[in-house]
């Protein structure tokens, strides 16, 4: 397979898994009545008091800037549900892999993905959380893994 059609079919698979995580997470919301995860815009202001993108990072009361880590935190992960899902795709390439590996495979990286760099920061640690918050992070990352990786076998036997 070329390296574009993987590229292409990794995209399409990581949009379809992000899909699936984020109507997971949403639904999820909706029945607990929980609000949405503070993790991602916390993870950009901790980024951004690193790097030069110090505005991000600064405590202030400024709604605009709160709403900018909100919509960065989001976009950040979709773009690690694209980026695994790319890589995949290219492993994928290579190799023959079930589609049921694939899911555990994919929603494994994604989750690892988003939960290392957390802890790394220091705003989460994994190891202080209950069964319900590892359920509530496992569920919609197998969500994920399961919608990337059927997408992406359903995109293969097309050709």
């Amino acid at each position: 397979m070329k390296l574009s059609n993987a590229l292409v079919r990794g995209l399409a698979a990581g949009a379809a898994g992000s899909s699936a995580l984020n109507a997971v997470g949403y639904a999820d919301m909706v029945v607990r009545g929980r609000a949405p995860s503070e993790t991602p815009s916390k993870v950009v202001q901790q980024l951004a008091k690193r790097t030069w993108a110090a505005k991000f990072g600064r405590e202030d009361a400024s709604s605009h800037t709160k709403h900018r880590r909100s919509a960065l935190g989001s976009l950040s992960g979709l773009g690690v549900g694209l980026g695994v899902a790319v890589a995949y795709a290219l492993l994928r390439s290579r190799f023959r892999i079930p589609p049921l590996v694939g899911a555990v495979v994919l929603g494994a990286a994604a989750m690892a993905s988003s939960d290392l760099p957390a802890r790394r920061l220091g705003v989460t640690d994994p190891a202080t959380w209950s069964a319900l918050d590892w359920i509530s992070d496992i569920i919609p990352h197998a969500a994920y893994g399961l919608g990337a990786a059927y997408t992406l076998e359903m995109l293969a036997s097309k050709t």
